[in-house]
């Protein structure tokens, strides 16, 4: 499964392909938002992922790691 790195201010924030189409993918995006994962399954066109990975919004990486985090 490929892994993406979001660009954000939060770099927990990740997005991994769920399903490759024709014209498109199928993406799962995971946000933490204060310990609190918000996951949202959404379609992204193909040409609309290619200009984010040009200008460096998404970056694919090889794993998700958890970073702990002390309250």
């Amino acid at each position: 499964m490929d892994f993406y790195k979001i660009k954000s201010t939060n770099p927990a924030d990740y997005m991994t392909i769920v399903r490759e189409m024709e014209d498109g993918f199928i993406v799962k995006i995971v946000r933490d938002r204060d310990g609190y994962e918000e996951v949202i399954t959404d379609f992204l066109s193909k040409t609309l992922f290619e200009s984010c990975l040009r200008t460096g919004y998404i970056e694919k990486v090889t794993s998700v790691r958890k970073l702990a985090v002390n309250a």
